[in-house]
């Protein structure tokens, strides 16, 4: 690592910054189909830290929650979505920061209630 750095600086060059971590998050909200094939949860919560494997049932909220963004879930084609279509759900996976919408790359999928309660104003 030390030579890599003394040839970068010797080249003339910066040295790399070390790559981002990406985080492994939850958010909770209303699930949408966007256009066939593109997903989004929408009125969701703010990501939170948490761990790739679906939450236990004592973690599922009895009451779901209702945030204010939208995020754009990717890595679709392991979950039954269309299952899921217009439920709240806890979706678990790899935050992707993005402009203008963030991404979450799906590692589980949690139904928490069959329907979406009303936007947060």
């Amino acid at each position: 690592m030390l030579l890599a750095f003394v040839l970068t600086l010797a080249a003339g060059q910066a040295p790399a910054a070390p790559p981002r971590k990406v985080e492994i998050v939850s958010v909770t909200g209303c699930l949408r189909e966007a256009s066939p094939g593109t997903w989004t949860i929408e009125n969701a919560t703010d990501p939170v830290p948490s761990i790739a494997n679906a939450p236990p049932a004592r973690d599922v909220p009895a009451v779901p929650p209702v945030g204010k963004n939208s995020f754009r879930l990717i890595g679709v084609s392991e979950f039954n979505l269309p299952a899921h279509k217009g439920h709240t759900v806890i979706v678990k996976g790899l935050f992707i920061q993005a402009s203008p919408m963030s991404r979450v790359n799906m590692t589980s999928v949690t139904m928490v209630a069959a329907s979406c309660p009303a936007a947060a104003k």
